[in-house]
């Protein structure tokens, strides 16, 4: 950059430090030899040499030394053409912003990172919106940039990575992954003396069985009965297990009988049950639905076994797989299910007594619908006091 004397003017004429010249009209030059490689453009493109990489913008140009690297958005200076000649008013410069020292607007390292801490460590991000948009006042950088992650911030900020839905569905037969997980203990025990349930959805037509447990040692046994059915009830091979790690399924039992029918266990990280996502919304829904005929039919708590055990009967029966758009109980049985035959929970009904006791003595007693257990249907009895079918 030439620099005029002191006190002759404010204009910095700026040395364009080329070595290789060119021009737009071929009349003006003599001796000329055809050269083939290489290119020039115009117009915010690039011209790049052994020895310097230029920036035009039309009117504007800036120039780089030899070696020196400059992202996009970083501008070391620039000037309007004035007759060959790229003038900087220096004067003009120091009036328009009463903080600007030097044309040169990247921040540096050290500046970041203390930036970033004055305000409150705000993201890179938004840090380079506010100056780049002239949203604040007083801060001299243009440009921040922070090639260390702050350690603070993630101690501070981190959150865990959202499990994004798949695209793609490997599972194409009913029974071939089954999602599992375990509930309780219930605050309450049911009305039979049962604190946990145990929920087994299909990955597949998401129809789903449910056993309750009054110890979480009966896990195995429940699972072991229930895989050796849908076996030989279906005539399907059972090919995954897809648990959280709870040690009621991760143990030497469950491995053990796993090997020996080549079943593969998947177990989700600790502390990330979103990765078992399948079995904890079918708890949620189950539950809810359970929740909600519990206080429709008025029945206390203790019948909280029979109400998941109703709704998930009658969900396998009424929810729609929306990629297949069928419900559980046609994807799994090949037929659409038939709901004429369903009745509210907690009913008042009647149910002939199984001994008659006298001719002229009530042939009935009475109870409150529960749900079914097929073919039969659950009835609390309020004579005795016990769950009949």
């Amino acid at each position: 950059m030439v620099a005029p004397k002191a006190g002759v003017n404010s204009n910095w004429i700026v040395d364009s430090g080329a070595s290789r010249h060119m021009t737009g009209d071929i009349s003006l030059l003599t001796n000329m030899n055809a050269v083939r490689g290489g290119y020039v453009s115009f117009a915010v493109s690039q011209i790049c040499d052994k020895e310097y990489k230029v920036l035009f913008d039309e009117s504007k140009c800036y120039i780089l030394k030899q070696g020196v690297k400059i992202p996009e958005d970083w501008i070391l200076m620039s000037a309007p053409r004035k007759q060959d000649l790229y003038v900087l008013n220096m004067a003009t410069a120091s009036t328009t912003s009463s903080t600007a020292s030097c044309f040169m607007t990247k921040a540096t390292e050290k500046d970041s990172i203390l930036w970033h801490k004055r305000i409150g460590h705000l993201s890179l991000r938004k840090m380079n919106h506010l100056v780049h948009n002239h949203l604040v006042e007083g801060v001299s950088l243009k440009n921040f940039k922070l090639s260390d992650i702050c350690v603070s911030c993630k101690k501070g900020k981190q959150t865990k990575q959202s499990h994004k839905l798949k695209k793609f569905h490997s599972i194409k037969v009913p029974l071939e992954l089954l999602h599992m997980d375990l509930f309780g203990p219930v605050n309450r025990k049911s009305i039979a003396g049962d604190q946990y349930c145990l929920v087994i959805t299909d990955e597949y037509s998401r129809y789903s069985w449910v056993f309750f447990l009054k110890e979480k040692s009966e896990t195995f046994d429940c699972i072991q009965v229930l895989v050796t059915k849908l076996e030989s009830l279906y005539k399907l091979k059972i090919r995954q297990f897809c648990t959280d790690n709870g040690t009621e399924f991760k143990n030497h039992n469950m491995e053990t009988f796993c090997n020996a029918r080549g079943i593969v266990q998947q177990f989700s990280a600790p502390y990330v049950p979103q990765m078992n996502g399948v079995a904890e919304r079918k708890n949620r829904t189950l539950i809810e639905a359970a929740r909600t005929m519990l206080a429709d039919s008025s029945l206390p708590v203790q019948f909280w076994n029979e109400a998941v055990a109703n709704a998930c009967y009658t969900l396998n029966r009424v929810l729609i797989v929306k990629r297949h758009g069928k419900t559980c109980f046609e994807l799994l049985h090949n037929r659409k299910p038939n709901l004429k035959y369903l009745e509210p929970f907690g009913a008042p009904c009647t149910m002939l007594k199984k001994h008659e006791q006298g001719k002229f003595n009530e042939k009935v007693e009475e109870g409150y619908f529960l749900g079914y257990s097929t073919p039969n249907k659950r009835v609390y009895n309020t004579s005795t006091h016990n769950v009949e079918e």
